[in-house]
């Protein structure tokens, strides 16, 4: 198996670190072949500009078409184009960072907007009335599949169904389905470690055990079974569910998971 790890803390010492090393070592060890991005060592630019589309830019800037354009003739500056390389190598890519008001540092989101262009994250198949596009369970990333490890501050019971910041699930939810689903990988249910800010060394020796064991179960873990896109569930063009096809006590983000 080939994992790619993109790392998103700024402390490299952190417990994100610490998630991170864990996941090589215990990879490596097993025999995976293993890559890792830690975009703040790596100064990793998170604003889209004209400079990431070389001579296909146009004026005023139209970034879906211009990152089109340079992704399609090999023209994305070479940062980029290094990045998407790591995505098309790798079989699972683990996205590590620690939750920050509600979603991931800006780093992580800046890496995913300017890598994840049109003709490459999005954009791609074909729109017509039956089919809109090849997303949501299509995609130039499919046959792949992707996981979140994350670090969160607050305690288990103020992420569940009944606490105030929502369940971690609904949180989650535009970054798993909307980012990873959306160009086609399989998303398996993510690792979280609640109430870090006060994680014992007991308890994080418990945590890096039940890590390990995740990690070296990647292969035979089931994915969130979300629905697919073009697979009947929805109506077209609208892209609603269709009735009758809602899971009884579900409403929501869960509408869009079939098991």
């Amino acid at each position: 198996m080939k994992v790619f790890i993109v790392h998103a803390h700024p402390e490299r010492r952190s417990l994100n670190g610490a998630l991170t090393d864990i996941a090589v070592e215990t990879l490596t060890g097993a025999g995976h072949a293993v890559r890792v991005s830690d975009l703040y060592a790596m100064g990793w630019n998170s604003a889209v500009g004209a400079d990431d589309f070389g001579d296909a830019v146009s004026s005023p800037l139209d970034v879906v078409h211009d990152s089109g354009r340079a992704y399609g003739t090999g023209v994305l500056s070479a940062d980029i184009r290094a990045e998407q390389e790591k995505l098309k190598w790798a079989d699972t890519v683990i996205l590590q960072f620690p939750l920050w008001w509600y979603s991931m540092p800006a780093i992580l989101k800046g890496w995913v907007d300017r890598v994840f262009t049109y003709g490459f994250g999005y954009g791609v198949g074909e729109h017509n009335e039956t089919r809109y596009g090849d997303r949501f369970g299509d995609g130039a990333l499919k046959g792949k599949r992707a996981m979140l490890s994350l670090t969160v501050g607050g305690p288990e019971s103020h992420y569940s169904d009944r606490g105030i910041n929502g369940p971690i699930d609904d949180l989650l939810y535009p970054i798993q389905h909307g980012i990873l689903y959306h160009p086609g990988m399989e998303v398996l249910p993510p690792f979280v470690l609640y109430r870090t800010v006060r994680m014992s060394a007991e308890v994080f020796a418990d945590a890096a055990e039940q890590w390990k064991k995740r990690l070296l179960t990647l292969e035979d873990t089931d994915p969130i079974p979300y629905r697919r896109q073009n697979d009947g569930d929805y109506e077209m063009p609208s892209l609603r569910l269709r009735e009758g096809l809602e899971i009884p006590g579900r409403s929501g983000f869960g509408l869009h998971t079939a098991g």
